[in-house]
């Protein structure tokens, strides 16, 4: 590489004067290289995911929301409502709205996501500041369902870049770390008071239909954040664990991995050295690995939890066996 583009990477990467950037050697020179061209990528990524859930919610916003005076859950709706009731426009609320809540997610998630942050509203604001949208309907139901569906997405996006547009899980994080409480509790009695408030306000009509728009959301939100597959880990205690993995290995074309354990049995508790296995399989999976554990050990003890989304390994890459 040129030295003097060399130099251009050791500064961004090395900031630190008072070390000689000339005595570093290529070795660590390729592996800082390296771990710089992996954050440059990600931050890439994060950046172009926020910009298209900027694009997503502010369509939902503006091509079916606004016009029909719909709100949603959460620190959108508080927006949405006021919007509602007041002459403000949406793009200012959305920044007071969630200011207090980027002051709280750098003290409790860290600056990065502060940052992040920042940007995803400041260009929400700018976007419903901005960019024009055609009403698409005005059927209550459609509006509800599809206005949600595009808001959910939005935000499902920046939270895959690493941000939020919607500052509610933020303070519910905060609440349940300082209270015991749990994150959803404090959501849930965030949205009671928010669809209570549009009631009163709105109409129990608008209310309603508003509570579609939030369940439409929230699942959307959901499907963006956690992927298509659901993925379920499996824990299988059995005196046949080395026929068990070869089963998931060469059957399943599934990884495995074993580690050791104990059993316990018996009146008294006694226990027994075993091996324990555990693999990740999709949902779709699940009828065939138990078909194939019920050959090998019908008495096997199995243990099977949700799994959020896996990275790695060969749960992505591997096809099934039939």
């Amino acid at each position: 590489m040129n030295s003097f583009f060399k130099n251009i990477i050791l500064k961004l990467i090395i900031r630190d004067d008072t070390i000689d950037r000339s005595k570093i050697s290529d070795y660590i020179f390729a592996k800082a290289y390296k771990k710089f061209k992996i954050t440059v990528k990600h931050n890439i990524k994060d950046v172009f995911l926020i910009l298209l859930g900027i694009l997503s919610a502010s369509f939902g916003f503006k091509a079916f929301l606004l016009t029909n005076h719909f709100i949603d859950g959460g620190a959108t709706g508080i927006s949405l409502l006021v919007a509602s009731l007041t002459n403000i426009p949406l793009y200012i609320l959305i920044i007071c709205v969630n200011l207090p809540f980027v002051f709280l997610g750098y003290n409790v998630i860290g600056k990065q996501f502060a940052i992040k942050t920042a940007f995803a509203i400041g260009g929400l604001s700018i976007a419903l500041a901005t960019l024009t949208f055609p009403n698409v309907t005005n059927d209550n139901l459609l509006v509800a369902v599809f206005g949600g569906f595009f808001l959910g997405a939005g935000i499902g996006f920046a939270i895959r870049g690493g941000a939020v547009i919607d500052g509610t899980e933020v303070l519910a994080i905060y609440l349940s770390r300082k209270f015991g409480t749990t994150i959803g509790d404090v959501i849930i009695i965030i949205n009671i008071l928010i669809f209570s408030t549009a009631a009163y306000f709105l109409g129990i009509e608008v209310a309603l239909y508003s509570m579609i728009t939030y369940l439409a959301a929230s699942k959307t939100l959901d499907f963006i954040v956690e992927g298509i597959e659901e993925y379920i880990g499996v824990t299988i205690v059995s005196s046949h664990n080395e026929e068990i993995r070869e089963m998931i290995i060469n059957i399943m074309g599934r990884g495995v991995t074993v580690y050791s354990g104990k059993k316990g049995f018996g009146k008294r508790g006694e226990t027994k050295q075993t091996d324990i296995v555990y693999t990740v399989i999709t949902r779709l999976e699940l009828n065939k690995l138990m078909t194939e554990l019920d050959k090998i050990s019908p008495s096997a003890f199995v243990v099977m939890n949700s799994v959020k989304d896996t990275r790695g390994g060969m749960i992505k890459k591997r096809p099934l066996k039939h």
